[in-house]
Protein backbone atom coordinates (compact mmCIF):
# COMPACT_ATOMS: atom_id res chain seq x y z
CA UNK A 1 0.00 0.00 0.00
CA UNK A 2 3.02 2.24 -0.25
CA UNK A 3 3.61 4.22 -3.39
CA UNK A 4 6.88 5.24 -4.96
CA UNK A 5 8.26 6.25 -8.29
CA UNK A 6 9.97 3.56 -10.34
CA UNK A 7 13.77 3.74 -10.09
CA UNK A 8 15.59 5.01 -13.17
CA UNK A 9 16.72 1.56 -14.32
CA UNK A 10 13.27 -0.10 -14.25
CA UNK A 11 10.60 0.11 -16.92
CA UNK A 12 7.00 0.68 -15.79
CA UNK A 13 5.23 -2.52 -14.74
CA UNK A 14 1.66 -3.52 -15.43
CA UNK A 15 -0.73 -3.05 -12.54
CA UNK A 16 -3.06 -5.80 -11.34
CA UNK A 17 -6.56 -4.55 -10.66
CA UNK A 18 -9.01 -6.06 -8.19
CA UNK A 19 -10.36 -8.61 -10.76
CA UNK A 20 -6.79 -9.71 -11.52
CA UNK A 21 -6.07 -10.21 -7.84
CA UNK A 22 -9.26 -12.19 -7.38
CA UNK A 23 -8.36 -14.36 -10.38
CA UNK A 24 -4.88 -15.03 -8.99
CA UNK A 25 -6.30 -16.05 -5.62
CA UNK A 26 -8.85 -18.29 -7.32
CA UNK A 27 -6.13 -19.96 -9.42
CA UNK A 28 -4.00 -20.47 -6.33
CA UNK A 29 -6.99 -21.96 -4.52
CA UNK A 30 -7.51 -24.41 -7.38
CA UNK A 31 -3.88 -25.54 -7.34
CA UNK A 32 -3.64 -25.97 -3.57
CA UNK A 33 -5.17 -29.45 -3.07
CA UNK A 34 -2.78 -31.08 -5.54
CA UNK A 35 0.21 -29.26 -4.02
CA UNK A 36 -0.84 -30.37 -0.54
CA UNK A 37 -1.30 -33.94 -1.80
CA UNK A 38 2.39 -34.12 -2.73
CA UNK A 39 3.14 -34.41 0.98
CA UNK A 40 6.24 -33.09 2.68
CA UNK A 41 8.58 -35.28 0.63
CA UNK A 42 7.15 -34.16 -2.71
CA UNK A 43 7.16 -30.51 -1.77
CA UNK A 44 10.69 -30.78 -0.39
CA UNK A 45 11.88 -32.20 -3.72
CA UNK A 46 10.27 -29.36 -5.66
CA UNK A 47 11.59 -26.63 -3.35
CA UNK A 48 15.10 -28.11 -3.36
CA UNK A 49 14.98 -28.07 -7.16
CA UNK A 50 13.85 -24.43 -7.06
CA UNK A 51 16.75 -23.56 -4.78
CA UNK A 52 19.20 -25.28 -7.14
CA UNK A 53 17.75 -23.44 -10.14
CA UNK A 54 18.02 -20.08 -8.37
CA UNK A 55 21.68 -20.75 -7.64
CA UNK A 56 22.44 -21.90 -11.21
CA UNK A 57 20.91 -18.69 -12.52
CA UNK A 58 22.08 -16.48 -9.68
CA UNK A 59 23.93 -14.07 -11.99
CA UNK A 60 20.65 -13.41 -13.77
CA UNK A 61 18.86 -12.72 -10.49
CA UNK A 62 21.69 -10.50 -9.25
CA UNK A 63 21.49 -8.39 -12.40
CA UNK A 64 17.71 -8.09 -12.06
CA UNK A 65 17.90 -7.03 -8.40
CA UNK A 66 20.56 -4.46 -9.26
CA UNK A 67 18.50 -3.07 -12.15
CA UNK A 68 15.45 -2.59 -9.93
CA UNK A 69 17.13 -1.39 -6.73
CA UNK A 70 20.52 0.06 -7.65
CA UNK A 71 22.26 -2.23 -5.12
CA UNK A 72 25.96 -2.89 -5.41
CA UNK A 73 26.87 -6.26 -6.92
CA UNK A 74 28.00 -7.67 -3.58
CA UNK A 75 24.84 -6.53 -1.81
CA UNK A 76 22.76 -8.28 -4.47
CA UNK A 77 24.91 -11.43 -4.30
CA UNK A 78 24.50 -11.59 -0.54
CA UNK A 79 20.74 -11.28 -0.93
CA UNK A 80 20.62 -14.22 -3.35
CA UNK A 81 22.81 -16.36 -1.10
CA UNK A 82 20.57 -15.68 1.90
CA UNK A 83 17.41 -16.43 -0.09
CA UNK A 84 18.77 -19.80 -1.21
CA UNK A 85 20.08 -20.65 2.26
CA UNK A 86 16.71 -20.00 3.90
CA UNK A 87 14.75 -21.72 1.14
CA UNK A 88 16.83 -24.89 1.48
CA UNK A 89 16.45 -25.02 5.28
CA UNK A 90 12.71 -24.47 5.16
CA UNK A 91 12.17 -27.23 2.61
CA UNK A 92 14.39 -29.66 4.51
CA UNK A 93 12.82 -29.14 7.95
CA UNK A 94 9.12 -28.70 7.23
CA UNK A 95 8.25 -32.35 7.83
CA UNK A 96 10.00 -32.43 11.20
CA UNK A 97 8.39 -29.21 12.39
CA UNK A 98 4.90 -29.59 10.93
CA UNK A 99 4.43 -33.35 10.67
CA UNK A 100 2.08 -35.35 12.89
CA UNK A 101 3.49 -36.10 16.35
CA UNK A 102 2.23 -38.02 19.36
CA UNK A 103 1.26 -36.15 22.52
CA UNK A 104 0.77 -37.62 25.99
CA UNK A 105 -2.91 -37.67 27.02
CA UNK A 106 -2.07 -37.39 30.73
CA UNK A 107 -3.01 -39.76 33.55
CA UNK A 108 -6.71 -38.93 33.65
CA UNK A 109 -7.17 -39.61 29.93
CA UNK A 110 -4.67 -42.47 29.62
CA UNK A 111 -7.13 -44.51 27.52
CA UNK A 112 -6.73 -42.10 24.58
CA UNK A 113 -4.05 -41.78 21.91
CA UNK A 114 -3.35 -38.20 20.83
CA UNK A 115 -1.67 -36.72 17.77
CA UNK A 116 -1.06 -33.10 16.79
CA UNK A 117 -0.43 -32.01 13.22
CA UNK A 118 -0.09 -28.72 11.36
CA UNK A 119 -2.37 -28.47 8.36
CA UNK A 120 -2.12 -25.88 5.56
CA UNK A 121 -4.30 -22.79 5.70
CA UNK A 122 -5.00 -22.77 1.97
CA UNK A 123 -3.86 -19.63 0.13
CA UNK A 124 -1.37 -17.20 1.69
CA UNK A 125 -0.89 -13.64 0.48
CA UNK A 126 2.60 -12.15 0.74
CA UNK A 127 3.24 -8.42 0.36
CA UNK A 128 6.96 -7.91 -0.16
CA UNK A 129 9.25 -4.88 0.16
CA UNK A 130 11.61 -3.27 -2.33
CA UNK A 131 14.79 -3.22 -0.25
CA UNK A 132 15.35 -7.01 -0.36
CA UNK A 133 12.95 -8.07 -3.12
CA UNK A 134 14.16 -11.69 -3.25
CA UNK A 135 15.39 -12.56 0.23
CA UNK A 136 12.54 -11.13 2.31
CA UNK A 137 9.61 -12.59 0.32
CA UNK A 138 11.31 -15.99 0.03
CA UNK A 139 10.97 -16.40 3.83
CA UNK A 140 7.16 -16.44 4.06
CA UNK A 141 6.72 -17.81 0.52
CA UNK A 142 8.88 -20.87 1.17
CA UNK A 143 7.35 -21.47 4.61
CA UNK A 144 3.83 -21.29 3.23
CA UNK A 145 4.67 -23.57 0.31
CA UNK A 146 6.51 -26.10 2.45
CA UNK A 147 3.44 -26.36 4.66
CA UNK A 148 1.16 -27.22 1.73
CA UNK A 149 -0.28 -23.78 0.93
CA UNK A 150 -0.20 -21.97 -2.37
CA UNK A 151 0.83 -18.31 -2.47
CA UNK A 152 -0.08 -15.03 -4.13
CA UNK A 153 2.84 -12.59 -3.97
CA UNK A 154 2.44 -8.83 -4.35
CA UNK A 155 5.99 -7.50 -4.74
CA UNK A 156 6.73 -3.84 -4.27
CA UNK A 157 5.73 -1.69 -7.22
CA UNK A 158 9.40 -0.69 -7.35
CA UNK A 159 10.66 -4.27 -7.81
CA UNK A 160 7.93 -6.24 -9.63
CA UNK A 161 10.20 -8.17 -11.96
CA UNK A 162 12.15 -9.81 -9.18
CA UNK A 163 8.88 -11.24 -7.86
CA UNK A 164 7.86 -12.35 -11.34
CA UNK A 165 11.25 -14.03 -11.82
CA UNK A 166 10.83 -16.01 -8.61
CA UNK A 167 7.39 -17.23 -9.66
CA UNK A 168 8.54 -18.13 -13.17
CA UNK A 169 11.53 -20.16 -11.97
CA UNK A 170 9.38 -22.07 -9.47
CA UNK A 171 6.90 -22.87 -12.26
CA UNK A 172 9.79 -24.37 -14.25
CA UNK A 173 10.47 -26.97 -11.57
CA UNK A 174 6.79 -27.71 -10.91
CA UNK A 175 6.13 -28.57 -14.53
CA UNK A 176 4.25 -25.38 -15.27
CA UNK A 177 1.85 -25.79 -12.36
CA UNK A 178 1.56 -22.40 -10.69
CA UNK A 179 1.70 -22.64 -6.92
CA UNK A 180 3.16 -19.11 -6.65
CA UNK A 181 1.17 -16.39 -8.40
CA UNK A 182 2.23 -12.75 -8.69
CA UNK A 183 0.08 -9.62 -8.76
CA UNK A 184 1.73 -6.27 -9.37
CA UNK A 185 1.00 -2.66 -8.64
CA UNK A 186 0.95 -0.14 -5.83
CA UNK A 187 -1.18 0.07 -2.72
CA UNK A 188 -4.37 -0.59 -4.66
CA UNK A 189 -3.20 -4.09 -5.56
CA UNK A 190 -1.99 -4.65 -2.00
CA UNK A 191 -5.34 -3.63 -0.56
CA UNK A 192 -7.15 -5.86 -3.04
CA UNK A 193 -5.03 -8.81 -1.91
CA UNK A 194 -5.80 -8.06 1.74
CA UNK A 195 -9.51 -7.97 0.99
CA UNK A 196 -9.45 -11.07 -1.21
CA UNK A 197 -10.31 -14.54 0.02
CA UNK A 198 -6.82 -15.40 1.25
CA UNK A 199 -6.30 -17.28 4.49
CA UNK A 200 -3.40 -15.22 5.85
CA UNK A 201 -1.33 -12.19 4.89
CA UNK A 202 2.39 -11.72 5.47
CA UNK A 203 3.47 -8.10 5.17
CA UNK A 204 6.89 -6.43 5.30
CA UNK A 205 7.12 -2.66 5.10
CA UNK A 206 6.60 0.51 7.11
CA UNK A 207 4.64 0.56 10.35
CA UNK A 208 2.23 3.12 8.89
CA UNK A 209 1.42 0.85 5.95
CA UNK A 210 1.18 -2.14 8.29
CA UNK A 211 -1.71 -0.43 10.08
CA UNK A 212 -3.53 -0.01 6.76
CA UNK A 213 -2.89 -3.66 5.92
CA UNK A 214 -4.42 -4.74 9.22
CA UNK A 215 -7.44 -2.50 8.67
CA UNK A 216 -8.02 -4.00 5.22
CA UNK A 217 -7.67 -7.54 6.60
CA UNK A 218 -10.11 -6.85 9.42
CA UNK A 219 -13.22 -7.13 7.23
CA UNK A 220 -12.64 -10.85 6.72
CA UNK A 221 -10.79 -11.41 10.01
CA UNK A 222 -7.82 -12.44 7.90
CA UNK A 223 -4.84 -13.06 10.22
CA UNK A 224 -1.59 -11.23 9.50
CA UNK A 225 2.13 -11.47 10.12
CA UNK A 226 3.66 -7.99 10.30
CA UNK A 227 7.29 -6.90 10.03
CA UNK A 228 7.13 -3.15 10.29
CA UNK A 229 10.70 -1.90 10.33
CA UNK A 230 13.05 -0.92 13.12
CA UNK A 231 15.37 1.54 14.78
CA UNK A 232 18.02 -0.96 15.83
CA UNK A 233 20.55 -0.09 18.52
CA UNK A 234 24.04 -1.32 19.40
CA UNK A 235 25.44 -1.23 22.92
CA UNK A 236 29.23 -0.92 23.25
CA UNK A 237 30.45 -1.84 26.74
CA UNK A 238 33.69 -0.59 28.27
CA UNK A 239 35.35 -3.98 27.73
CA UNK A 240 34.29 -4.35 24.09
CA UNK A 241 36.67 -5.18 21.26
CA UNK A 242 36.44 -1.72 19.73
CA UNK A 243 37.94 -2.64 16.36
CA UNK A 244 35.38 -5.40 15.92
CA UNK A 245 32.54 -3.24 17.19
CA UNK A 246 33.41 -0.35 14.88
CA UNK A 247 33.78 -2.60 11.85
CA UNK A 248 30.42 -4.23 12.59
CA UNK A 249 28.71 -0.90 13.23
CA UNK A 250 29.80 0.59 9.92
CA UNK A 251 28.71 -2.46 7.94
CA UNK A 252 25.36 -2.79 9.72
CA UNK A 253 24.61 0.93 9.26
CA UNK A 254 25.85 1.34 5.68
CA UNK A 255 25.20 -1.98 3.89
CA UNK A 256 22.58 -1.67 1.16
CA UNK A 257 23.03 2.10 1.57
CA UNK A 258 21.37 1.84 4.99
CA UNK A 259 18.14 0.51 3.49
CA UNK A 260 17.82 -2.51 5.76
CA UNK A 261 15.01 -3.08 8.24
CA UNK A 262 17.45 -4.54 10.78
CA UNK A 263 20.17 -2.08 9.86
CA UNK A 264 21.96 -0.29 12.68
CA UNK A 265 20.79 3.28 13.27
CA UNK A 266 21.78 4.01 16.89
CA UNK A 267 24.87 3.22 18.99
CA UNK A 268 25.19 3.73 22.74
CA UNK A 269 28.85 3.61 23.74
CA UNK A 270 30.01 3.76 27.35
CA UNK A 271 31.88 7.01 28.15
CA UNK A 272 35.30 5.47 28.68
CA UNK A 273 35.46 4.06 25.14
CA UNK A 274 33.11 6.38 23.25
CA UNK A 275 35.76 8.66 21.77
CA UNK A 276 37.96 5.83 20.54
CA UNK A 277 34.96 3.96 19.13
CA UNK A 278 33.76 7.09 17.33
CA UNK A 279 37.21 7.64 15.80
CA UNK A 280 37.29 4.06 14.48
CA UNK A 281 33.78 4.30 13.07
CA UNK A 282 34.55 7.60 11.34
CA UNK A 283 37.75 6.26 9.83
CA UNK A 284 36.05 3.18 8.40
CA UNK A 285 32.94 4.99 7.15
CA UNK A 286 35.01 7.71 5.46
CA UNK A 287 36.74 5.05 3.34
CA UNK A 288 33.51 3.79 1.77
CA UNK A 289 32.83 4.53 -1.90
CA UNK A 290 29.43 5.61 -3.21
CA UNK A 291 28.00 5.26 -6.71
CA UNK A 292 26.91 2.92 -9.48
CA UNK A 293 30.42 1.75 -10.37
CA UNK A 294 31.74 -1.80 -9.86
CA UNK A 295 33.95 -0.70 -6.97
CA UNK A 296 31.15 1.07 -5.04
CA UNK A 297 30.39 0.06 -1.46
CA UNK A 298 27.08 1.96 -1.32
CA UNK A 299 24.52 2.15 -4.09
CA UNK A 300 21.69 4.61 -4.50
CA UNK A 301 18.70 5.44 -2.33
CA UNK A 302 15.82 3.73 -4.09
CA UNK A 303 12.88 5.95 -3.11
CA UNK A 304 13.33 9.62 -4.04
CA UNK A 305 11.15 10.64 -1.09
CA UNK A 306 13.52 8.93 1.32
CA UNK A 307 16.21 11.44 0.43
CA UNK A 308 13.98 14.14 1.91
CA UNK A 309 13.50 12.09 5.10
CA UNK A 310 17.25 11.61 5.50
CA UNK A 311 17.99 15.29 4.88
CA UNK A 312 15.30 16.44 7.31
CA UNK A 313 16.56 14.16 10.08
CA UNK A 314 20.17 15.28 9.64
CA UNK A 315 19.24 18.98 9.61
CA UNK A 316 17.01 18.54 12.65
CA UNK A 317 19.76 16.76 14.61
CA UNK A 318 22.31 19.46 13.84
CA UNK A 319 19.85 22.21 14.73
CA UNK A 320 19.38 20.55 18.12
CA UNK A 321 23.11 20.58 18.85
CA UNK A 322 24.35 17.29 17.41
CA UNK A 323 27.81 17.08 15.89
CA UNK A 324 28.38 15.92 12.31
CA UNK A 325 31.51 13.83 12.82
CA UNK A 326 31.40 12.65 9.22
CA UNK A 327 29.41 14.17 6.38
CA UNK A 328 26.22 16.17 6.74
CA UNK A 329 23.57 17.69 4.48
CA UNK A 330 26.12 17.99 1.65
CA UNK A 331 26.53 14.21 1.70
CA UNK A 332 23.14 13.94 0.00
CA UNK A 333 23.58 14.11 -3.78
CA UNK A 334 20.53 12.39 -5.30
CA UNK A 335 20.20 9.52 -5.82
CA UNK A 336 23.16 8.86 -3.50
CA UNK A 337 23.93 9.54 0.13
CA UNK A 338 27.50 9.28 1.37
CA UNK A 339 28.03 7.93 4.93
CA UNK A 340 26.97 10.32 7.69
CA UNK A 341 27.99 9.87 11.33
CA UNK A 342 26.31 12.04 13.97
CA UNK A 343 27.30 12.28 17.63
CA UNK A 344 25.64 13.66 20.75
CA UNK A 345 22.18 13.65 19.18
CA UNK A 346 19.32 14.51 21.57
CA UNK A 347 17.22 11.47 22.33
CA UNK A 348 14.03 13.18 21.19
CA UNK A 349 15.45 14.08 17.76
CA UNK A 350 13.92 12.36 14.74
CA UNK A 351 17.29 10.79 13.92
CA UNK A 352 16.96 8.81 17.17
CA UNK A 353 13.22 8.18 17.31
CA UNK A 354 12.23 7.64 13.66
CA UNK A 355 13.41 5.13 11.09
CA UNK A 356 15.99 6.77 8.81
CA UNK A 357 16.53 4.08 6.16
CA UNK A 358 19.73 5.60 4.88
CA UNK A 359 23.49 5.48 5.62
CA UNK A 360 23.23 7.62 8.75
CA UNK A 361 24.61 6.42 12.09
CA UNK A 362 23.94 8.11 15.43
CA UNK A 363 26.60 7.51 18.13
CA UNK A 364 25.70 8.70 21.62
CA UNK A 365 27.67 8.25 24.80
CA UNK A 366 26.23 6.82 28.03
CA UNK A 367 27.53 6.45 31.55
CA UNK A 368 26.81 2.74 31.83
CA UNK A 369 25.43 -0.31 30.06
CA UNK A 370 22.31 0.03 32.19
CA UNK A 371 21.72 3.51 30.76
CA UNK A 372 22.37 2.15 27.27
CA UNK A 373 19.69 -0.52 27.75
CA UNK A 374 17.23 2.09 28.98
CA UNK A 375 17.84 4.32 25.95
CA UNK A 376 17.79 1.45 23.49
CA UNK A 377 14.42 0.34 24.87
CA UNK A 378 12.94 3.85 24.76
CA UNK A 379 11.71 3.33 21.23
CA UNK A 380 8.40 2.44 19.64
CA UNK A 381 10.31 -0.09 17.55
CA UNK A 382 11.72 -3.40 18.74
CA UNK A 383 13.17 -5.40 15.86
CA UNK A 384 16.89 -6.20 16.27
CA UNK A 385 19.79 -5.10 18.44
CA UNK A 386 23.43 -5.92 19.19
CA UNK A 387 25.73 -5.94 22.21
CA UNK A 388 29.53 -5.79 22.20
CA UNK A 389 31.40 -6.98 25.30
CA UNK A 390 34.25 -9.45 25.83
CA UNK A 391 32.15 -11.18 28.50
CA UNK A 392 29.70 -13.26 26.45
CA UNK A 393 27.73 -14.24 29.54
CA UNK A 394 27.24 -10.60 30.35
CA UNK A 395 26.32 -9.98 26.74
CA UNK A 396 23.56 -12.58 26.91
CA UNK A 397 22.32 -11.00 30.13
CA UNK A 398 22.15 -7.58 28.48
CA UNK A 399 20.39 -9.12 25.47
CA UNK A 400 17.70 -10.54 27.75
CA UNK A 401 16.92 -7.01 28.98
CA UNK A 402 16.53 -5.54 25.50
CA UNK A 403 13.06 -5.09 24.05
CA UNK A 404 13.90 -6.60 20.70
CA UNK A 405 12.85 -9.67 18.78
CA UNK A 406 16.46 -10.60 17.99
CA UNK A 407 19.82 -9.69 19.52
CA UNK A 408 23.36 -10.46 18.33
CA UNK A 409 26.24 -10.52 20.84
CA UNK A 410 29.62 -9.47 19.40
CA UNK A 411 28.14 -9.46 15.90
CA UNK A 412 25.48 -7.62 13.92
CA UNK A 413 22.42 -9.01 12.13
CA UNK A 414 23.80 -12.54 12.63
CA UNK A 415 20.28 -13.85 13.18
CA UNK A 416 19.26 -12.97 9.61
CA UNK A 417 21.79 -15.44 8.24
CA UNK A 418 20.50 -18.33 10.35
CA UNK A 419 17.47 -20.04 8.78
CA UNK A 420 16.52 -21.83 12.01
CA UNK A 421 16.23 -18.55 13.94
CA UNK A 422 12.80 -16.86 14.10
CA UNK A 423 12.74 -13.33 12.69
CA UNK A 424 10.35 -10.64 13.90
CA UNK A 425 9.86 -7.87 16.41
CA UNK A 426 7.63 -6.18 18.96
CA UNK A 427 5.87 -2.82 19.14
CA UNK A 428 5.89 -0.88 15.88
CA UNK A 429 8.21 -3.54 14.46
CA UNK A 430 5.23 -5.88 14.26
CA UNK A 431 4.33 -9.36 15.46
CA UNK A 432 4.47 -12.94 14.31
CA UNK A 433 7.59 -14.59 12.96
CA UNK A 434 9.13 -15.71 9.69
CA UNK A 435 12.07 -18.13 9.42
CA UNK A 436 12.74 -21.13 11.61
CA UNK A 437 10.15 -23.46 13.14
CA UNK A 438 8.05 -20.50 14.29
CA UNK A 439 7.92 -19.18 10.73
CA UNK A 440 6.80 -22.56 9.40
CA UNK A 441 4.00 -22.81 11.94
CA UNK A 442 2.77 -19.28 11.12
CA UNK A 443 1.25 -20.52 7.87
CA UNK A 444 -0.55 -23.58 9.20
CA UNK A 445 -3.45 -24.42 11.48
CA UNK A 446 -2.86 -26.75 14.39
CA UNK A 447 -5.11 -29.80 14.56
CA UNK A 448 -5.29 -32.19 17.51
CA UNK A 449 -6.87 -35.63 17.10
CA UNK A 450 -7.73 -37.88 20.05
CA UNK A 451 -8.63 -41.54 19.63
CA UNK A 452 -10.04 -43.68 22.45
CA UNK A 453 -8.09 -46.92 22.63
CA UNK A 454 -10.29 -48.77 25.14
CA UNK A 455 -13.11 -48.15 27.59
CA UNK A 456 -11.76 -46.96 30.93
CA UNK A 457 -12.77 -48.64 34.20
CA UNK A 458 -14.53 -45.39 35.18
CA UNK A 459 -16.46 -43.23 32.72
CA UNK A 460 -16.95 -39.71 34.16
CA UNK A 461 -18.06 -38.22 30.81
CA UNK A 462 -21.40 -40.05 30.75
CA UNK A 463 -24.71 -39.52 32.48
CA UNK A 464 -24.71 -43.28 33.06
CA UNK A 465 -21.64 -43.13 35.26
CA UNK A 466 -21.71 -44.93 38.60
CA UNK A 467 -22.53 -42.93 41.74
CA UNK A 468 -19.03 -43.32 43.18
CA UNK A 469 -17.14 -42.28 40.01
CA UNK A 470 -16.71 -38.57 40.70
CA UNK A 471 -15.78 -38.89 44.42
CA UNK A 472 -13.21 -41.51 43.42
CA UNK A 473 -11.75 -39.19 40.80
CA UNK A 474 -11.56 -36.34 43.31
CA UNK A 475 -9.59 -38.54 45.72
CA UNK A 476 -7.31 -39.63 42.90
CA UNK A 477 -6.56 -36.07 41.80
CA UNK A 478 -5.95 -34.97 45.39
CA UNK A 479 -3.47 -37.80 45.76
CA UNK A 480 -1.68 -36.91 42.55
CA UNK A 481 -1.63 -33.11 42.71
CA UNK A 482 -2.77 -31.96 46.15
CA UNK A 483 0.56 -32.12 47.94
Amino acid sequence: MTTAADPPHAAPAATSGTPDVAAAVSAARGAQPAWDALGFAGRRKALHAWCALILRRSDELVDLIRAETGKTADDARLEVILAAHHLRWTAAHAARVLGRRRVSPGLLMFHHAVTVAHRPLGVVGVIGPWNYPAFIPVGPVSAALAGGNTVVLKPSEVTPRTGEWLAATLAEVTGGTRVLHVVTGDGTAGEALCRAAVDKISFTGSSATARRVMAACADRLTPVVIEGGGKDAMIVAADADLDAAADAAVWAAMTNAGQTCVGLERVYAVDTVADRFLDLVTERAAALRVGDGPDADLGRIVLPGQLDVIAAQVRDALARGARAVLGGPRSITPPFVAPIVLADVPEDAAAVTEETFGPVLVVNRVTSVAEAVERANASDYGLGASVFTRDRGRGRGVAARLRAGMVSVNAVIAFAGMPAVPFGGVGDSGFGRVHGPDGLREFTRTQAVTSQRFRPPMQPTSFRRRPGTMPTLVRLVRTLYGR
